[in-house]
Formats: structure tokens, C-alpha cells, sequence
């Protein structure tokens, strides 16, 4: 297989070991390829790898990354995995994202590559588990390829640069290298990984992959593609969760120039919240964009609420108030250690607070998407950014009824995901336009559905709107000895087949900090029952507890003259494990008590008590990251300016330290913005945001100018990283604001409370 031949990604995936010219390695199923590897090469985790590899006759080296790109660059950190242990030459690499693998076994599909997911800071830790070997395996081979053709023993050979090299200087390129290396046996145990001392490409600094055509606006995103002419769909949702259709003029859309058809959908019913259209919709199906959003105008729809009204937010704010104060209320216990009613009796001191989180958007910049073609006796190719292919699969399967080998489903780069792509109602809705009965001029055509800023706000799923209240109890000598937290909110899980007594999961983790640091802890989930679609926000489940118990903690500082930073190390004390039962642990406080003390020289934490400014901190563990935020901020007559903004963070082995950065960075500043204007509001049943006129994502002031950045070196394992630099920054915020103020904050957005309090 040359550099100059285009094959499709699903002919690519099939091809392997034996094609004239190249080398394919795919550490994957029977189904994937001609000759795999046995399985003693792919140990326990074999059902869970499968990334490609090809080495092109010219010399050039394809890499496959497996898991969807919105931004988090995981196409360039997994391709350096693979190319790290291949001991590839990086500028003749070329990534190819690749679609969703899925082929026929036993009845039922089996996925080529395993968890193909991205946005949840799970790609470079199961990446570091599976994706070397792939690259090691290659390497093996091409040393076993040049030690036939050099005579001497394949462990006199080392591999750098895209070249074989013999002790004796002789040296020959992969690419001369590869048709050999394709007929040989792969070996019955897995070949060496790396050394970390012989690394020349993991822990050094990368450009994103695709930094070029982003920068130069020729990338395709998920929004530029298509499939030949395809008829424009653009939607008219009921703005009522459980509503219906009232009125529309369709003969006045129709008569619109460009207009072919308006059709109606209904979602499925029974489906999983994501899995399925979020609500009932005309459709205009038009020639061109203008087209269709002109025909939605002249529809004129108007829709009648169901059964169940969406109360506003002060409502379900009452309620969970009224809730805490009920003693017949009966919560869900999270976490519950020694006797918290004992430690209030017996406590010098004994402080609560109450803090409130709106419900908001994840507003990507790039609004839902999808491409349809689809055949309806043969084949269904599906174009859209998804975080989740498998999902994607899982609603074409069902809404076909298609073998694996008859769906196509490609994953385009995405402009921003935030975990709003983990949710396929969008794909559901293109799949249910392109079954539907249509005109006999466009009956064939693959249709393109688009949505709107104003869709999107509207039928988002929402990071659930919550309300904390927060009691801790304090001895004689000021430590911390009690800690009751209780949290109400509408659990982003009701609907997807999660017992009532795990709800709480994607709103708290039970052994958040400060579990673990109190002798007396209980943490209590209550829920709140909406209508709205909820769903994985960025850095759920921890942003939302962080910003509550940070906060605290800080009050906790203040009430006994405390310097803040001083009292969180006292509070984690001396080095030790803690246990932790969710993904990443157990807990290390001294990599901890490290990233805030890194965070606060940074920020040069000794002007705390005499600035004129305010500064706070704060700190977060999550999914097996450490990370710190410290923050200055100015009061001015109308608000505050964030003069600087400073997270450190420890991931464990930093892939691309570059990328990593940039993850820091675009995260801090998206929490920062969340926490300073954003809310979504609900008034007459129905969401109120239409737009960034009154969803207003930050752009200047008094946003900073940078986030400064530490990335901590270190020798473990990595963690994710898209989505750590989001809990502690609004806490650390909030915490500064004080200080510059006396105003503290407890409820969000930040500006327009700050503005009431003042």
C-alpha cells in the first residue's frame, strides 16, 4: 500500500499483514484483521485495544487514533503514544482519526477498538494501558525484518528516527523495511515497552496535529462536511419538555423558495435520555441553509406544555431548602464516617453555609450536527463529531436495524464537546428525517440537519441546577472534627438505568475531599425532580461539590483568622494514601499539599494579608489529577478584574506538555466564565436563553489575559487532563472576590450577585 493510495476507512481498517509494500498493525478482534496477533500478545485487555498502524512504502507513517478530537488533542498525545514506541521519525507522521470499528461476531457486534469515548478524561490513561503496545509490537517486527537482512541478532538493533540501525552504523528506513516485516509471525509474548530514559517524544512539547489548518480555517469540522447535494434540515422543537403541537402555517414554509417539504418527528418512546430525539419537531427540509431557516420562520409554530411544567429555578431552589429542614426527608447517604451529631455536640464551633449552582449550558462552539446517507436496503453512512461512537452505533442499529457491516459511522474533528456529544439525540433526529417519507425529488438525497445557537441553548442537557448546605464542627483547637455536607439536585442519571440509590453519582464523588481529612464525615444527596434533559457537564461529578466545599473552606479560614492556604495544609496534613473508590485513586496528600504550594509562590502568596487586591485559592482531585488554582482579582466600581490566574497541575506523566497547557488554560478560562455570568433560566415551563446576548460567555473583561501554568514533572501513570482545570477555579475565585470585597459569594453566576450584594 503506497503513500499515494486513498482507501476508504473501512477498507483501511480490513487491511493487514501480507499488503504489498507496507507494514499494518492492529492490536484488535479476528474480525479486524487478516492475521492478528495471537492473544498471549494481547494479554488481559485485548477486547479493549485496537489501534492501527501502517508504514507506507514512501516512508511515510499512518497513524489511526481511535477516540473523537472536539479539541481535547487527543489526536496528537494517542499518535505520540503509538509513534514513542515505534521509535517513529514524527515528521513523517500522519494521523488519520478513525471512524468507529465494529464488525460481525456470533450474532452480535463486536467493537474493533474498545472504548472509542473521548471528553471525560479517560483517552490517555487507557491509551498508556493498550496504545504502547501497538507501537512496540511494530517496532519488534521491523527489528526482526532488518536482523534477517543484516545478518546479526535483532537485540543488536535499535530503532530512532524511522530507521533500523545495527551497531556498526549500517542503518535501513522503516519504509524498505515494511513488506518483510509484514510476513513475519508476531511473537507469543508481548515485545519490551520503552524505557522512560529512551523517550524522545512523550513528555516533550507537540503542536496539535491539525494546528495548522485551524489556524489557517481550511480544517473540515463535523459542520463542513457532507455526502454529494444533501437536502438542509433545519427543526422546530417543542420548547415544552412533554409538550406537543399547537399550530404552524406548513403552506406558508412550503411556499418559501427553496422549500421542498415539512415533515413532523416524534421521539422514540422508552429510549434512554441521549439515545433518543429529545422532542417532537416540524422539519423543513430545503435546498440551502437559508432556505430551511427561512421556512422554519414562516411556520409560525406554536406549542401547547404537557402535562408536568418545568418550575423556575427559585422553586426547586425552595424546594431542596425545604428538604434540608425536613427531618422525614430521607436522603440518599453518601459517605458516612464516625458520628457527625456526637462531634456538633461536642464542638468548640460550629459554622454553616448554603450555596447555590445554576443550571447551565454547555453552549460548544460548534453547534449538533449530522450527515445521513443512507440506503434503506443496503447501507447507513453517518458523518458527525460524537463523543461517543458506540452510542451513535447503538441508535442507528436500533433505528435501521442494519448488521455492523452495513453501518458506516464517521467521527469528523468537532468544535468543542464538554461532554454535550456524549448525548446522540441529534444523530437520532437525522436518522428519523432520513427514514421518514419524503418528496419523491429529494427521497434519495442524504440529508444534512443543523442546528442553531438558539436550538442548542434550548435543548441542551443541562448541568443540573444545586443546592448545598455545608456544616462543619471545629474543637478548641481550631481543627476541623465534624463535616456534614448536603447537596439537592436532579440527578443527571434518572431514565439511564441507574439504580435510585446511585443517582448521586453524577452529582457527587463519595470520597471527595474532605473525606478522608475529617474524623467525622457524612455527605447526603438529595433529589429534586425536573423535566429539563440533564447530562455530563465538564468535570462533572466533581465541579459542582468543589465549588461548595472550596468555598467553605475558606469561610471555615476566615472565621478563625486563618491564612487560607495554611489551614488546607494543616487540613491534609502529614504524606499519606487516602482511599478512593473512584477512577484514580487513592489519594496522595502530599502530591496535593505540593500543587497548592506550587500555586501560591507562583502567585506570590505572601502579599495575602496586605494586598490591596484579593486573593484566593483553591484545589481539586480528579480522576487521579492534582491541580491548584490561584487567583488575583481587582474590585472596580462595577464588578472585578481578574488581574491573574495561575493553575498548577499534577497529572502523573504529562504525554505533551504542550497540549497538556492548552488544556489547563481553555478549561480555567471556560470555569471562570461559567462562574461569572452563566445561568439558564426557566420561565413558563420553558428555557428563556436564546443566544449569547443572554448567554454571555466571557470574551474580555474581566476575564484575565492568561492563565499562567504549572505542570507538575512526574513518573506516574498519566490521568486525563481535559477536564481537571475546571472544579477549582470557581471556588478560587469566589475566594479572591471575598478578599477584595468582604463580599462572599455563595451563589452563581458571580457578577450578578456580587452586583446584588453590593
Amino acid at each position: 500500500m503506497s503513500g499515494e493510495v486513498r482507501l476508504s476507512r473501512r477498507r483501511f481498517l480490513k487491511y493487514a499483514a501480507g499488503t504489498a509494500g507496507a507494514l499494518v498493525i492492529g492490536v484488535g478482534t479476528a474480525e479486524a484483521l487478516d492475521r492478528p496477533p495471537p492473544l498471549g500478545l494481547l494479554g488481559d485487555a485485548w477486547a479493549q485495544v485496537g489501534p492501527y498502524l501502517r508504514i507506507a512504502a514512501d516512508g511515510r507513517i499512518y497513524i489511526g487514533v481511535r477516540d473523537p478530537d472536539n479539541g481535547e488533542g487527543t489526536s496528537t498525545s494517542l499518535a505520540r503514544i503509538i509513534a514513542e514506541e515505534l521509535d517513529a521519525d514524527w515528521s513523517r507522521v500522519i494521523v488519520e482519526p478513525l471512524g468507529l470499528g465494529v464488525t460481525q461476531g456470533n450474532g452480535e457486534p463486536k467493537f474493533t477498538y474498545g472504548r472509542q469515548r473521548s471528553g471525560d478524561a479517560t483517552s490517555i490513561p487507557a491509551a498508556w494501558a493498550d496504545l504502547r503496545q501497538a507501537g512496540a509490537l511494530g517496532r519488534w517486527l521491523l527489528l526482526q525484518a532488518a536482523a534477517r537482512r543484516l545478518g546479526v541478532p535483532a537485540e543488536q538493533l535499535r530503532g530512532e528516527s524511522g530507521m533500523v540501525i545495527a551497531a556498526d552504523g549500517r542503518r535501513i528506513s522503516y519504509a524498505d523495511l515494511a513488506t518483510a516485516a509484514a510476513g513475519i509471525d508476531a511473537p507469543s509474548t508481548p515485545p519490551p515497552l520503552k524505557q522512560a530514559e529512551r523517550y524522545h517524544l512523550i513528555g516533550q512539547p507537540a503542536g496539535d496535529v491539525d494546528a495548522r489548518a485551524v489556524v489557517t480555517g481550511t480544517l473540515r469540522y463535523a459542520f463542513d462536511e457532507s455526502i454529494g447535494d444533501p437536502v438542509i434540515a433545519v427543526l422546530a422543537r417543542c420548547p415544552y419538555p412533554g409538550g406537543s403541537l399547537d399550530t404552524a402555517d406548513r403552506d406558508a414554509a412550503k411556499k418559501v423558495e427553496g422549500v421542498f417539504d415539512v415533515i413532523e418527528i416524534t421521539p422514540e418512546q422508552g429510549q434512554q435520555p441521549g439515545l433518543a430525539a429529545q422532542a417532537p419537531a416540524l422539519v423543513v427540509l430545503a435546498r440551502d441553509t437559508w432556505s430551511a431557516l427561512s421556512g422554519r420562520a414562516a411556520l409560525k409554530a406554536t406549542w401547547k406544555p404537557g402535562d408536568t411544567t418545568e418550575a423556575p429555578s427559585s422553586a426547586l431552589e425552595q424546594k431542596a431548602l425545604d428538604l434540608f429542614g425536613d427531618d422525614a426527608a430521607a436522603p440518599t447517604t453518601v459517605r458516612n464516617d464516625g458520628d457527625i451529631t456526637a462531634a456538633r455536640k461536642k464542638a468548640a464551633r460550629a459554622l454553616e453555609a448554603t450555596y447555590f449552582q445554576p443550571w447551565v449550558a454547555h453552549a460548544t462552539a460548534e453547534t449538533p450536527n449530522c450527515v445521513v446517507r443512507l440506503d434503506p436496503d443496503t447501507s447507513v453512512t453517518v458523518i458527525a463529531a460524537t463523543q461517543s461512537p458506540r452510542q451513535a452505533y447503538t441508535v442507528v442499529q436500533r433505528m435501521t436495524g442494519f448488521r455492523p457491516d452495513q453501518i458506516d459511522i464517521q467521527v469528523p474533528r468537532g468544535g468543542g464537546g464538554f461532554g454535550r456529544r456524549l448525548e446522540q439525540d441529534y444523530i437520532a433526529e437525522a436518522m428519523a428525517i432520513a427514514l421518514a417519507k419524503k418528496p419523491d425529488e429529494i427521497r434519495n438525497r442524504p440529508v444534512k440537519v443543523l442546528w442553531t445557537r438558539d436550538d442548542d441553548l434550548a435543548r441542551d442537557y443541562y448541568r443540573p441546577l444545586a443546592v448545598h448546605r455545608l456544616n462543619a464542627s471545629l474543637d478548641r483547637k481550631k481543627n476541623i472534627v465534624g463535616w456534614h455536607q448536603r447537596m439537592a439536585s436532579p440527578s443527571a442519571l434518572v431514565g439511564r438505568a441507574t439504580p435510585d440509590n446511585r443517582l448521586w453519582q453524577s452529582e457527587l464523588v463519595a470520597d471527595a475531599l474532605p473525606a478522608g481529612l475529617v474524623p467525622n464525615f457524612r455527605s447526603d444527596w438529595y433529589p429534586l425532580e425536573s423535566t429539563l434533559a440533564r447530562g455530563e457537564w465538564r468535570g462533572s461529578p466533581h465541579v459542582t461539590p468543589t465549588f461548595a466545599s472550596e468555598s467553605f473552606i475558606d469561610e471555615l479560614a476566615h472565621a478563625i483568622k486563618a491564612n487560607p492556604l495554611d489551614f488546607r495544609l494543616a487540613l491534609l496534613g502529614e504524606p499519606r494514601q487516602l482511599p478512593y473508590n473512584g477512577r484514580g485513586g487513592p489519594i496522595d496528600t502530599a502530591r496535593m499539599a505540593n500543587v497548592l504550594k506550587l500555586a501560591a509562590d507562583k502567585l506570590d502568596w505572601s502579599r495575602w494579608l496586605r494586598s490591596e487586591n484579593g486573593l484566593g485559592i483553591a484545589c481539586a482531585y480528579v480522576f487521579g489529577a492534582y491541580v491548584a488554582h490561584a487567583i488575583e482579582v481587582a474590585p472596580t466600581t462595577d464588578g472585578i478584574d481578574i488581574h491573574r490566574v495561575v493553575c498548577v497541575a499534577d497529572v502523573g506523566r504529562a504525554i505533551n506538555p504542550l497540549g497538556l497547557e492548552a488544556q489547563l488554560q481553555g478549561a480555567t478560562l471556560d470555569a471562570l466564565s461559567t462562574a461569572l455570568n452563566l445561568a439558564i433560566t426557566v420561565k413558563d415551563g420553558k428555557v428563556q436563553q436564546t443566544g449569547f446576548r443572554d448567554y454571555p460567555v466571557a470574551a474580555t473583561q474581566p476575564m484575565p489575559y492568561e492563565v499562567e501554568t504549572v505542570i507538575v514533572p512526574s513518573t506516574a501513570d498519566p490521568a486525563g487532563a481535559s477536564v481537571i482545570g475546571v472544579p477549582s477555579a470557581a471556588p478560587a475565585l469566589a475566594n479572591a472576590v471575598f478578599r477584595a470585597t468582604a463580599v462572599r459569594v455563595r451563589r452563581l453566576p458571580l457578577l450578578r450577585e456580587l452586583a446584588r450584594l453590593r
